[in-house]
């Protein structure tokens, strides 16, 4: 592999746009929830778990939970495979996590946590992932683990927007015992995110949700989202460091308003809300493009994650009116080069082209200029050519006053044999 000299950004604007005029609007309820979870979210200040870090009080109460837990019937029993009064750091951020969902009260937070053991045992949680629940055809697409936030956090996403098909619908959920199994498939999800947890002070100590309510049938899930909810309210308390809501569409306000009455005041805290159409704005905040799957504008594909961690990606953004030319120079006659490029939300014109160094020589275009489509994923490409030059990867976006994120990665492989210019979709 070879490193070409470093690349060139060039931006052209679009002059003179007229201006356009502003539209008085009233808020709606959405629009003033996402201000108030903005907001809220920005003052959300995940634990550390260090002691040291404990109020007074805070301390006392940890070790008086000690004491009860101590002398109850639980007193040996451990969580995720530590024992809850094993005496280290690992058992301190368990019980910590009781003592913040229950505001360290005591008494409310050892409840909670023999409840929790108590629903472990029964539903058999500490052997769910060992389990073949026969739920392929929802792998990777309505719950699923996914690459790690730009903090280390592990992501888990949701859709449910396959129920809107009534026959999936009824195959999942069609009675009581199918949605029970649901449940305990949706459980092992979240038991293989909290797999990849630290459980030590100043760690990565809980995970990221992502939920895409686009297309979602609210209706129909209600009794399935309720029990979801209740699950993980009451036996995984403070393993979401923040939730993220995408394509939230108009009837956010009804969900929100049925499931607010179960959420304490630090959950809401959590949330992060996105309107359709600002997905990758919205991710690109929280995760790395390299992170974020091809469907919410990032460049991170299933197939990625079985070859290691993956290649990191370099960020611009495209502003409304602007034209991006990005320049890899330096690559030289029989190398190849690959590529993935990404705008969020696309609806502009892309194009890619090489321009050899040989004075005379002709530029080859290697991808004809066309317009993306907002639906469509990340470009993944080659190219290798028969002389030295540069690619140039040009992003048109003088057609919209939108600025738009957008991330791009390349590797150059030297080629032990010169060969005809060539390029493959």
């Amino acid at each position: 592999m070879e490193t070409p000299s470093p690349i060139s950004i060039q931006n052209t604007p679009l002059q003179d746009l007229p201006e356009v005029s502003p539209k008085p609007y009233k808020k709606s309820f959405v629009t003033t929830l996402m201000e108030a979870a903005t907001l809220r979210s920005s003052s959300f200040k995940e634990d550390t778990y260090f002691i040291s870090n404990l109020k007074s009080s805070e301390k006392k109460a940890l070790q008086e939970l000690k004491d009860k837990l101590l002398a109850s019937d639980a007193s040996d029993a451990s969580m995720w495979g530590i024992p809850l009064l094993g005496g280290d750091e690992k058992a301190d951020v368990v019980l910590l996590k009781f003592l913040r969902a229950r505001d360290f009260r005591v008494s409310d937070a050892l409840n909670m946590l023999l409840k929790c053991l108590s629903w472990r045992r029964e539903f058999g949680a500490d052997s769910v992932l060992e389990e073949e629940l026969g739920f392929k055809e929802l792998e990777g697409v309505v719950a699923y683990m996914h690459g790690y936030d730009r903090e280390g956090h592990p992501v888990c996403y949701n859709a449910y927007g396959v129920f809107r098909d009534k026959d999936m619908y009824e195959r999942i959920f069609g009675d009581d015992e199918k949605l029970q199994k649901f449940l305990r498939w949706r459980v092992q999800v979240l038991e293989r995110g909290i797999n990849l947890l630290h459980f030590k002070p100043g760690a990565v100590n809980s995970i990221i949700q992502v939920t895409d309510l686009k297309d979602m049938p609210k209706r129909e899930l209600r009794v399935a989202s309720n029990h979801i909810l209740s699950l993980f309210q009451d036996n995984y308390p403070e393993m979401v460091a923040r939730k993220v809501f995408i394509n939230v569409p108009w009837y956010f306000s009804v969900l929100y308003s049925m499931f607010s009455p179960f959420l304490t005041q630090r959950t809401k805290s959590k949330f992060v809300i996105s309107k359709e159409g600002n997905v990758a704005e919205t991710l690109y905040k929280f995760i790395r493009p390299e992170d974020i799957p091809v469907q919410y504008g990032g460049l991170s594909r299933a197939s990625d994650l079985q070859n290691g961690p993956p290649k990191p990606a370099s960020e611009f953004h495209v502003k409304g009116g602007e034209k991006v030319n990005i320049q890899i120079e330096g690559i030289e006659a029989g190398a190849t080069i690959t590529w993935d490029i990404v705008v969020g939300g696309w609806e502009l014109e892309y194009s890619a082209e090489f321009v050899p160094s040989a004075e005379g020589s002709y530029v080859i275009a290697v991808e004809k200029p066309r317009k993306i489509s907002a639906s469509e994923e990340a470009v993944h490409n080659s190219f290798t050519s028969s002389e030295a030059g540069k690619m140039v990867f040009s992003v048109d976006n003088t057609a919209s006053r939108r600025k738009k994120v957008a991330a791009y990665r390349y590797i150059v492989r030297k080629s032990t044999a010169i060969v005809p210019s060539s390029y493959a979709n």
